[in-house]
């Protein structure tokens, strides 16, 4: 049975680190995805946007944009499975990346979905704390993941 509680201090938070904190809902890479995205970013190579093309190369069809997979953490933690932190927080924002790899390619059609590992938790000053996450993003039936990053969160009490 999954860990569903909710983490309402960072004491308890701390006491999770090291641990794998539980998955997201599986989620399919369309190319209507990858199409937008490509158009948002003005990222069109043909290896995400030709599928005839695309078809012939070695991933032997499009593939999603590595930052497209990095960029959707947030999707990629709906309907999660596992403890849920709620700190009270005023306001939790982005504060950087320390690592990110892109493994694997995600091809256009496949499913993929994320596991978080929490590495620490850092006390910043009085009522600030860096929270450092561990982010994979696993592909449904892969044998390798196509994303480990390394996310820092801050956190304001």
């Amino acid at each position: 049975m999954p860990d569903n509680r909710t983490v309402t201090t960072i004491d308890e938070l701390k006491t999770l680190t090291g641990q794998t904190l539980g998955h997201g809902a599986w989620f399919e890479i369309t190319q209507e995805r990858v199409d937008a995205f490509a158009e948002v970013t003005g990222d069109h190579q043909w290896i995400h946007v030709d599928a005839e093309r695309a078809a012939a190369a070695p991933f032997g069809g499009t593939i999603a944009h590595g930052y497209l997979t990095l960029s959707i953490q947030s999707l990629l933690n709906r309907d999660w499975e596992g403890p849920r932190i709620d700190l009270g927080q005023t306001m939790t924002i982005n504060y950087g990346l320390n690592r990110v790899r892109f493994i694997t390619p995600v091809r256009v059609g496949k499913r993929i979905r994320m596991h978080n590992k929490l590495l620490g938790v850092q006390d910043v000053s009085p009522g600030i704390h860096h929270i450092v996450m561990e982010h994979t993003v696993e592909i449904e039936d892969g044998a390798r993941p196509a994303m480990v990053a390394e996310s820092i969160r801050r956190v304001l009490l």
